[in-house]
């Protein structure tokens, strides 16, 4: 495990109660251009080492150009990267980067982005490998087979399929703006060394088991610790081992850690890694699991992320806790029929993984929005990467 929190670790001995309100200064504008392209330097981290053979994309980069509707104005590319705030944007057709641009002023092929929940789509494919593998015997399984330390909570009961789709019935409306949130205080102590599992712990029931969809950074918490706890490894060590390591990545990703001991990586939202290695996970999604010949998610995992037959997860049938545009799966955002089963990764401040399988198109977008959430800004923008895909298509 590696630390390179020296910068801002000076910076808290000078300002008392720096990490308290650390998450107030570096997810703003313009600061989070900076800071999305450095948490290594604010955060405690683990390495992701990637594999000894590195496996390059290939380039075929043509001009891509594309112009998208909406609210009745034709765009370009152009304006949807000054629009919503683009840093990484890279396009991969049947495999090849066809476009590959960075607006971002600290962003760069080499640059590892913050990518926030999109955390959690990683977190999912790991574990359908843990599923595969044995490691974890089934998604009925329940959170306390794992983790007995969640015997008597609201999440006593629940399974971890339930988890996997974010219907387990425990916490409030996810929403950054309230500073009593419990998303808020789940951030504070992940920065400043509260006690993590405690806050997850006091979560109250608020729905049935497996009957409403809430999105649930506290559910993709729990599925990171459930690996941990069933691998015996630290998700830094397995994401290394059984993933990084063999899609031929560029570079090392990392985890963000709490900053707290003993101390365990973030896994529902600090990933951090190189716009085209994130890219070559969603070829991997694309191609059913497999990349050079070999199987390493399973293909029966990738389906089951690219939609559901449960009806509270359909597209529009979300509820106040999702948009009308998306459904749910496996930790994924689905975007139905219309699209050809494509599927997205998501990250606040606008980080994305766009997926569609029909057309063999993959599609990376980091951002630096101003806020966390922006439903005009994601709609615009999964509106313009549907448009691209259609084109590539």
């Amino acid at each position: 495990m590696t630390s390179t929190t020296e910068p801002a670790t000076v910076l808290a001995e000078q300002r008392p109660g720096f990490w308290e309100r650390q998450s107030d200064v570096i997810m703003r504008r313009p600061l989070n251009e900076w800071t999305f392209t450095h948490m290594n330097w604010l955060i405690p981290t683990e390495r992701v080492a990637c594999g000894t053979e590195f496996l390059p994309l290939s380039v075929a980069g043509v001009p891509l150009n594309v112009t998208y509707r909406f609210d009745e104005h034709d765009y370009s590319l152009g304006d949807l990267h000054r629009r919503t705030f683009t840093t990484a944007f890279v396009v991969l057709h049947h495999g090849r980067i066809v476009h590959e641009s960075y607006p971002g002023a600290f962003a760069g092929p080499r640059t590892r982005m913050q990518l926030f929940s999109l955390s959690k789509s990683v977190t999912s494919m790991l574990f359908g490998i843990a599923l595969a593998e044995g490691a974890i015997g089934s998604v009925k399984d329940l959170i306390t087979d794992y983790r007995p330390d969640f015997t008597g909570t609201a999440y006593a009961d629940v399974t971890l399929a339930d988890l996997l789709d974010m219907s387990s019935g425990v916490g409030e409306l996810e929403s950054w703006i309230a500073d009593n949130a419990f998303i808020r205080a789940f951030e504070r102590a992940v920065i400043s060394g509260g006690d993590v599992p405690a806050i997850i712990r006091s979560a109250p029931r608020t729905a049935p088991i497996g009957e409403r969809f809430n999105y649930s950074t506290f559910d993709a918490q729990i599925l990171s610790w459930v690996l941990e706890a069933a691998t015996g490894q630290t998700l830094a060590s397995y994401a290394s081992s059984r993933l990084w390591s063999r899609i031929g990545a560029e570079r090392d990703a990392y985890y963000g850690l709490t900053r707290s001991h003993p101390r365990t990586a973030v896994g529902a939202g600090a990933f951090n890694a190189t716009a085209r290695d994130l890219a070559r996970l969603g070829l991997l999604m694309a191609h059913d699991g497999r990349f050079a010949g070999e199987q390493i998610v399973p293909r029966d995992w990738v389906r089951r992320s690219s939609g559901t037959d449960l009806p509270h997860l359909a597209v529009g049938a979300l509820g106040p806790s999702g948009y009308d545009h998306y459904g749910y799966a496996n930790q994924w955002w689905t975007l139905g029929e219309s699209c050809f089963y494509a599927f997205t990764g998501l990250g606040v401040h606008g980080q994305y993984l766009f997926v569609d399988p029909a057309a063999d198109v993959v599609i990376v977008k980091c951002s630096a929005w101003p806020t966390e959430d922006d439903p005009e800004r994601d709609r615009e923008t999964i509106t313009a990467l549907r448009r691209v895909a259609d084109h590539l298509a």
